[in-house]
């Protein structure tokens, strides 16, 4: 991503989304670029993120503390208490599905958001507020359905990019929080990542210390990305 060929655009301040006291700022791949689907490998690889059809990364000027996180895919092991999530969920069945609308996913993403994110601006979410956030065109999307026989339970939205997966959102039944349906879905994006050979599972942003956040340190071996490049998380 060169600067003279992709065009970086700042926002302005917004209301932070993890801190209530503070604000923050992206810089924002231009979205009417018309190689995204080609720039999103690269994008990830130097600590982008996409949300709806938009490639962003924070830029506060204030505050550093979104730092990009990969899972070592080749090295990764579950510890004991990942384990016994996976024996939980021993009953639910994982598929490959395209990503997309229907009536079934919306509902369980509506009820999600008003149990997760009540009064938080995404707790109304309607058929195209679900299509803006989780799909993009050029995205190279498929949604992980975890089903108990018939009834979905959640759903892993992945995108499937040359060099790595990465973890958009997940959403699942708030009925069913002691299942870890949270951890679950990122272990089974890490086999899905072993099975088309792949070496990093992107997760976004890990904030140290944050309560919704910090938990992206425990899938170990996690490596950030500094000032300097990649490194293990120590």
């Amino acid at each position: 991503m060169r600067s003279d060929r992709v065009r970086l655009f700042q926002t302005l301040p917004h209301a932070c989304g993890y801190y209530a006291e503070r604000t923050a700022q992206n810089l924002v791949i231009d979205p009417a670029a018309p190689q995204l689907d080609q720039l999103y490998g690269p994008a990830l690889e130097r600590g982008f993120r996409r949300a709806g059809g938009h490639l962003y990364f924070p830029h506060c000027p204030q505050c550093r503390a979104c730092t990009p996180c990969r899972i070592d895919v080749a090295n990764f092991r579950p510890d004991r208490s990942q384990r016994r999530c996976l024996k939980r969920n021993a009953d639910l069945a994982v598929s490959e599905s395209m990503a997309g609308y229907n009536t079934e996913r919306h509902a369980l993403y509506e009820r999600y958001l008003r149990t997760r994110h009540a009064g938080g601006g995404m707790d109304e979410a309607d058929a195209s507020d679900f299509r803006r956030f989780l799909t993009a065109p050029w995205s190279p999307t498929l949604f992980l359905e975890f089903r108990l026989g018939a009834r979905l339970l959640g759903v892993a939205v992945t995108d499937v990019c040359l060099h790595g997966l990465s973890a958009v959102y997940t959403f699942f039944d708030p009925d069913e929080a002691a299942r870890g349906l949270g951890t679950f879905a990122i272990l089974q994006q890490v086999e899905l990542a072993r099975r088309r050979g792949l070496p990093w599972l992107y997760l976004g942003f890990w904030i140290e210390g944050h309560p919704k956040m910090d938990y992206k340190r425990r899938f170990r071996p996690l490596q950030v990305r500094t000032t300097e490049g990649w490194q293990a998380l120590a």
